[in-house]
Parts: C-alpha cells; sequence; structure tokens
C-alpha cells in the first residue's frame, strides 16, 4: 500500500501531508476537489485515500457514497474539521474506514495510515459474510436470504452485519446500540428492538432469535 490520493482543498494541509508521506516513502497525489476525487477514486490507481469532507464541486460524503455505490472498496481514512457525532457516524457508515479531526498531528495520520497498510498486507479482503442460506456483500451492501436479495438501510446493514461476525453469540441490547449507533441511548429506548423486527420482515422471522432477558442472536 504505497500509493496514496489526498482529497484536499486547503493547499497548506494537502502540501503538508503529501510532504510528510513522501518522507515516509509514499507515492502521492492531491486532488483539490470532489470531482477529480471520484475520478482518481474509480481509476483503480490507488491503494488509500485521505478524504476532506468539505471539498468543492462534489463533497466528502458524496465522493464516498459514490464509491461505494460503484463498489470501490478503497480505504477510506476522512480527514476533517467536523467533529460532531452525527458526522462522524454518518462517514462512517456511509463507508469510511477510519476518521480524524482537524487539527490533527501527522505521527498520527501517519499511524492509522500504516495501520491500514499492516491489515491490507495481513489478510485477504473479506467481501462476503455467510451463515446459512443468509449471505451480506459488503460491496454492494445488500444481503441474500435463500434466493431473495434484500435491500438494507445503513442502519440494517451495519445491524446485519454485527450478527453475522458473531454467529451463535446473544448480543446484548447495550452491545448493539454502542455498535450500531455509536453514542449513548436511552437504555429504556426499543430502537434495537424495532431494527430487530424489520430485519426480520425482510430476512425472515426465524433469522434472528430472541434471548429473553440477555439480547439477540443469529442462530
Amino acid at each position: 500500500m504505497n500509493r496514496i490520493l489526498i482529497a484536499e482543498d486547503e493547499e497548506r494541509i494537502a502540501s503538508f501531508v503529501q510532504k510528510g508521506l513522501r518522507a515516509n516513502g509514499f507515492t502521492t497525489v492531491v486532488a483539490e476537489d470532489g470531482d477529480v476525487a471520484l475520478s482518481h477514486a474509480l481509476s483503480g490507481g490507488f491503494d488509500l485515500m485521505v478524504l476532506d469532507i468539505g471539498l468543492p464541486g462534489r463533497d466528502g460524503f458524496t465522493v464516498l457514497r459514490e464509491m461505494r455505490e460503484a463498489r470501490v472498496t478503497l480505504p477510506v481514512i476522512v480527514l476533517t474539521a467536523r467533529d460532531s457525532v452525527r458526522d462522524t457516524v454518518a462517514g462512517l457508515e456511509g463507508g469510511a474506514d477510519d476518521w480524524m479531526t482537524k487539527p490533527f498531528r501527522f505521527e498520527e495520520l501517519l499511524a492509522r495510515v500504516r495501520l491500514r497498510q499492516r491489515t491490507a498486507a495481513r489478510a485477504p479482503e473479506v467481501t462476503m459474510l455467510r451463515s446459512g442460506s443468509l449471505a451480506l456483500d459488503l460491496r454492494t451492501r445488500r444481503a441474500r436470504a435463500g434466493e431473495r436479495t434484500v435491500d438494507l438501510t445503513a442502519r440494517e446493514f451495519v445491524l446485519l452485519e454485527m450478527f453475522l461476525r458473531h454467529p451463535g453469540q446473544v448480543l446484548s441490547r447495550e452491545q448493539i446500540l454502542s455498535h450500531v449507533w455509536g453514542y449513548d441511548f436511552d437504555p429504556g429506548s426499543n430502537i434495537v428492538d424495532v431494527y430487530v423486527r424489520a430485519l426480520r420482515r425482510k430476512l425472515g422471522a426465524e433469522r434472528l432469535e430472541t434471548i429473553r432477558g440477555m439480547g439477540y442472536r443469529l442462530p
């Protein structure tokens, strides 16, 4: 993983990141707006993207969404001044692999880039999760239940992915809230139950088992 695309319209920041990465052995290209960034990302010529959200043309969220819709699995580290929980959750649910806020230390960015580098070298990319006749395509973000293809909302996708990565394990409502929503909800909220019911309607009632007083399990 040596070719990095820097999608950043602030020249000072782009130059700072580019010089630092090049000094550490990476090949870099800067895209100063979202349209150019998306074109580069779709080309397949890069191993990782550092993406600003506030880009001219297509903003970072749009670039990310269109990449994932085009089934581009290029790892993305978002580097942005936006620090709200809502933006962070939206970015990660939209397909970002990591999220950093400005101002930032280059050493931290480099560490995160190297982490992605080690992860890519260590294991082949997993693109499909399966359990019995249930399958989830991590690229298209669609599920298959037997012969049926099922479209999922962003939250449904993350919830189903969580169950498929922990088959047979009972997941408590608190675990699910923390993983899927990423911040505190009222413990008395029934939001988890609502989304589990939605998945059952789409995938089949037998797919998710209720363990009374404990949570839910994918048998």
